[in-house]
């Protein structure tokens, strides 16, 4: 098995971050886990420092909430042109 990090890629003649990174990182389900996290963590400060703020922070966070679940529902219904899934 090669070692994803010794192969980099190029774009136009640039030198971009290394091909197996970029598709690690353009994994759907490995930014949504970041981004829970990511939200988690402001819950907890939040919730920590400024506890007369939460319930808009649970509103705002319930928004996101449901404007993800719904981009995720369209990208398995419609899933993007086979040019751009390469």
């Amino acid at each position: 098995m090669q070692d994803v990090r010794a192969v980099s890629c190029t774009h136009r003649g640039r030198w971009r971050a290394p091909c197996g990174w970029v598709n690690v990182r353009r994994n759907y389900w490995a930014y949504s886990i970041g981004l829970a996290t990511v939200w988690a963590v402001i819950l907890v400060v939040v919730a920590g420092t400024h506890k007369n703020h939460l319930h808009t922070f649970l509103f705002v966070f319930g928004g996101f909430a449901i404007a993800w679940v719904s981009g995720t529902i369209a990208r398995y219904v419609y899933p993007p042109p086979k040019k751009w899934s390469r």
